[in-house]
Order: C-alpha cells, then structure tokens, then sequence
C-alpha cells in the first residue's frame, strides 16, 4: 500500500473512533434533551423513544414552580460571576508578580501556595465551617464568594508558566520607559495573556457552578440556595414520582449558562490551546 492509501486508511480510522466517541460523549446530552420533551410514560418505554410524538414543553413551564429555581438561577450567577471577574483580575495580578517582578522569597512563597494543593478539602471543610459561623456568614452566599476573590491557585500557576515565555525585554523596556507596575500588567502582560485567562475563567466558572458540596454545607434555606442545590431537591421530591422529564428539564436549563459561556469564549480557548502547543 502506499504512503496516500496509508495516510487515507489511517485518517478513516481516527475519524471512525472519534465519531464513536463522540457518540457516547453527546449521547447522555441528546438522552436529557429528548426526556424533558416526553411524557412520563415515553420514560420507560420499550424501544427507547428517542424523537418524542408530540414534543411535550409543559415541563419547562412547570419547573417555575416545581420549586426556587429562579432563586436557586441568581444565586449561582451572584457567587459564579462575582468570584471568576474579580478572582481572576487578583489571579492574574498574582501571577504576574510571580513571573516578572523580584521580591525577597519569592520562589519560596510560590512553593508554599503550591504545596496547599496537596491539602484535601474535607481536612478544611471544619475548620472553615466554625471560622465562617464565628463569622455570622453561615446560610450567606459569603463563604461561598470570599475566599475565590483572593484568586484561584491553579490559575495562578497556570498563568505564571504562561508568562515564563513571554520575553524579559519587553518588561524591561517598558519599565525604562517610566511604565508604573500596574501599566505594565494592563497594557502589556495582560493583553499576551488573555487566551490562557479565557481558558481558565471558563474551568473555574464550570467549577463553581457545579459545585454542590461547599453550597450545601453553608446554605440552609430555600431562598439562599444555588442552582446545583435546588435540581438536588427537584431530584429527590421528583424522582419518587418518575417525573423524569421535569428533572431534566430543569437540568437542561441549569446547563444552558455554561454552554453559552464557553460559546462566548472557545475561540480564546482554542487560542490558548494552540499557542500553547506551539511553545511546548
């Protein structure tokens, strides 16, 4: 065989494990969309029903008042926004300082913020609780907003190798021509790094809006709680009743923020990965 038919055969066969892939990775999501589009005898039924006859809406009605989801909607916005703009402008700021400026112990200071990722969360999870009720915060979206404005020690990281690329001369140049600390991050260090920003805002927006443990630690009430919290409480009232398609409505609407947040920003993402992949 020669070196075209090879290249041919062998690029069917990546396409072919791809596709399959792709499948079961899109599979699970088409399943969620179709079920909340049922009635709840199409759940079950045999063969699976995969288009549903007629397409059912009642349930994206319904879910408003099946329970706070609205609440449940602005309380993830709140905590997820709040903690990615301002985190990451204090990330960056961090690791920028990291990369480029010189202060005493500043490699031994990096190392002990990167060794407090070997900490597993449920050694803190106590002592953050009884520091935070000391605090007044507990049932408040504060313990959940605090702590992620100090910035993100992933992204940190992430963003510190990033700028170990970016040539010295620059910085230096700049600083001769009378550039303050600040003016250098804005105008030069920022712009250079702003696929990789965009790579990790939308990680830490998808890590905060999925996240169900620290939300169900410190909230309590009805009111307070976030969207991962509530499509829980739908999961646990509903299931009892295989009103599947009401669940997953409220899934599907739970998914649509970061579907549209990584929409927005795939193609600083796809920047990020290539300029990423050149330098490597």
């Amino acid at each position: 065989m020669s070196y075209s038919g090879r290249r041919k055969l062998t690029n069917a066969l990546i396409f072919i494990l791809l596709a399959i892939g792709a499948v079961f990775m899109i599979g699970p999501l088409l399943w969620m969309l179709s079920t909340s589009l049922k009635e709840k005898q199409d759940v079950f039924a045999l063969p699976p029903v995969w288009i549903p006859h007629p397409f059912v809406f009642d349930k994206y009605k319904e879910i408003w008042t099946a329970g706070p989801l609205l609440n449940g909607i602005k309380n993830s916005v709140i905590i997820a926004v709040s903690v990615t703009v301002v985190g990451t402008l204090t990330s960056s700021l961090a690791a920028f300082a990291f990369a480029k400026l010189q202060f005493p112990l500043k490699n031994k200071i990096f190392l002990l913020m990167l060794s407090s990722l070997m900490i597993p969360y449920p050694a803190v999870m106590i002592p953050q609780f009884f520091l935070f009720s000391k605090l007044g915060w507990i049932d408040t979206l504060l313990p959940l907003i605090v702590p992620g404005l100090f910035g993100n020690i992933v992204m940190i990281f992430f963003l510190r190798q990033y700028l170990s690329s970016v040539p010295n001369a620059i910085i230096e140049a700049a600083k001769i021509d009378g550039s303050s600390y600040f003016r250098l991050y804005s105008s030069i260090t920022f712009p250079l790094i702003k696929p990789a920003v965009a790579a990790q805002l939308i990680l830490w927006f998808m890590g905060i809006w999925n996240d169900y443990l620290a939300p169900i630690i410190y909230l309590n009430s009805p009111e307070k709680q976030t969207l991962q919290l509530v499509i829980a409480n739908f999961n646990a009232t509903y299931a009892i009743q295989t009103d599947y398609p009401l669940i997953m409505a409220a899934s599907i609407i739970a998914l649509l923020p970061m579907l549209i947040t990584f929409l927005i920003f795939q193609k600083q993402i796809i920047e990020s990965v290539a300029i990423s992949g050149v330098k490597g």
